[in-house]
């Protein structure tokens, strides 16, 4: 592997140099192979589990890996903390994949560093799997996101609400950068520490921005079009991060953190089921303005470079800013259409897309299960039936618009409207009761059996395979009372 390390070059200010403490037995538990080829992990590496075991834990540590734990700090449910930092994970380096992407290669659950906190640095294997399955899914639903190469279990147990067993999970991201990295040196005003990782920021994900007269806005202005399109995926496939602090927002624009997410079944903008989020803060409806507050933070940082004056600096960052709910809004809307075979929104469609919403709010229907029916109505006079049951004048409304859009008021082709939804309406989703029995099966036995089958039906939400009707059910029990927990 030809590892590199860019992110070690910078000052060591942004950084503590400290290798993975070894684990007693490693064994490699979950392999993403179509991952390791699009990363070009030879053949020799990839096809040896002993030897991933060991590199994947930490125990050996590869030709070119420069092992770093970052430092970042973080506004985390509103409340600012100076200092956070890898605590439990080691940056080893980069790669470059056959599209000359650059890839972070990061090990979580590798052991403590000077930013753990008090912590053991360590990983359960339950936390592990879950960000290995759901990042799977949300990369195959289409939604930006962090991946995961390997799971390896070490031997050890781990301690949190219970004993578990220990895992390192690898993480593969496009950088760990984040707007609490610009907030860990703008807290201490250090501005030619925040000029370094901008410039850094810049040519990993905006090269396109380093000749620009005014970088600094233009860059802002960039990253909120990328996590408006990243919020308007998690909302149309239902998934709630349930941690949005400023430390798990990524200058990327990818989904990062993986710990008390969930995805909403019965639909209700409401939805929380972190464990941790006893406000709602980051409750499902809650994710646009809670994304334009972060980006807010960012921007502080960024004022002193701005401009000398403050007040000058504010003056421009704020209008910019300010455009996010227009422009969230713009967007969801046509989100929404697409899930609702409509090419193109019009400012009348806004009423019937809130119509159809409130009636599965009122109704509790669940999100994907009616918008996958409503996509199949379209060619099945007897699943037409239920979703009219179901969405009552709304239905009606909607096969009008879709005759309008058509050409023909008296009956419609919807066959191109059917093919667009089927393109923004999965058919199955990890649902979160299935995702904890194969969280259940690893911990209690050991098994991949049942992640395995998860994972090849999640790997293509669009389509029906042989098993994906053992994952589309709903619970029994709506999720009534269905709680995630942070992993740490």
């Amino acid at each position: 592997m030809n590892f590199s390390n860019s992110y070690a070059n910078l000052d060591d200010i942004f950084f503590e140099k400290i290798a993975p403490v070894p684990v007693k037995a490693p064994a490699l538990f979950l392999w993403n192979a179509g991952l390791a080829e699009q990363l070009m992990i030879p053949d020799e590496l990839a096809h040896n589990p002993d030897a991933l075991a060991q590199i994947f834990s930490g125990n050996t540590i590869i030709a070119g890996a420069d092992p770093i734990a970052t430092a970042y700090a973080g506004h985390q449910f509103g409340s600012f903390v100076p200092q956070l930092g890898d605590g439990r994970a080691h940056l080893l380096g980069e790669v470059i994949d056959q599209s000359g992407h650059r890839w972070d290669i990061q090990l979580k659950g590798s052991g403590p560093t000077s930013f753990s906190r008090g912590g053991d640095g360590r990983c359960a294997l339950g936390p592990a799997v879950r960000e290995f399955i759901m990042s799977e899914a949300m990369h195959a639903l289409k939604v930006p996101t962090t991946r995961c190469l390997a799971v390896v279990t070490t031997g050890e147990t781990v301690f949190r609400e219970r004993p578990s067993p220990g895992a390192v999970v690898t993480r593969v991201a496009s950088s760990h950068i984040r707007i609490g990295t610009f907030q860990y040196f703008a807290a201490r005003g250090n501005l030619d520490a925040i000029k370094m990782l901008f410039t850094h920021t810049m040519e990993r994900h905006y090269p396109e921005l380093l000749e620009e007269e005014y970088p600094y806005l233009m860059f802002i202005n960039k990253f909120i079009n990328r996590q408006i399109q990243l919020v308007v995926d998690w909302m149309r496939v239902g998934f709630i991060h349930g941690v949005m602090n400023t430390d798990n927002t990524a200058l990327s624009g990818e989904t990062i953190d993986y710990g008390p997410c969930a995805m909403m079944g019965i639909y209700d903008p409401k939805t929380v089921y972190s464990s941790i989020d006893t406000m709602g803060r980051y409750a499902f409806g809650n994710q646009p303005a809670i994304s334009q507050w972060n980006i807010a933070r960012l921007a502080e940082c960024l004022l002193p470079l701005i401009s000398e004056d403050p007040k000058k600096g504010l003056a421009q960052v704020e209008p910019v800013i300010a455009e996010f709910p227009a422009r969230f809004e713009k967007a969801y809307l046509a989100m929404m259409g697409k899930k609702l075979g409509l090419t193109v929104v019009k400012p009348e469609d806004k009423a019937l897309i809130t119509s159809l919403l409130n009636r599965l709010k009122e109704k509790r229907l669940d999100y994907t299960i009616t918008f996958d029916q409503m996509t199949r109505s379209l060619t099945s006079e007897a699943v037409a039936t239920q979703v009219k049951n179901d969405l009552g004048d709304g239905f009606d409304l909607w096969q009008k618009r879709l005759r309008e859009q058509s050409g023909n008021f008296q009956s419609g082709d919807f066959r191109e409207a059917q093919k667009l939804m089927r393109q923004h309406n999965p058919v199955v989703i990890p649902r979160n009761h299935h995702v904890e029995k194969v969280i259940q099966e690893c911990e209690q036995n050991g098994k991949t059996g049942l992640a395995e089958k998860f994972l090849k039906v999640l790997r293509a939400p669009y389509e029906m395979l042989t098993h994906t009707p053992d994952f589309q059910d709903p619970p029994a029990d709506g999720d009534k009372d269905y709680k995630t927990f942070c992993g740490t």
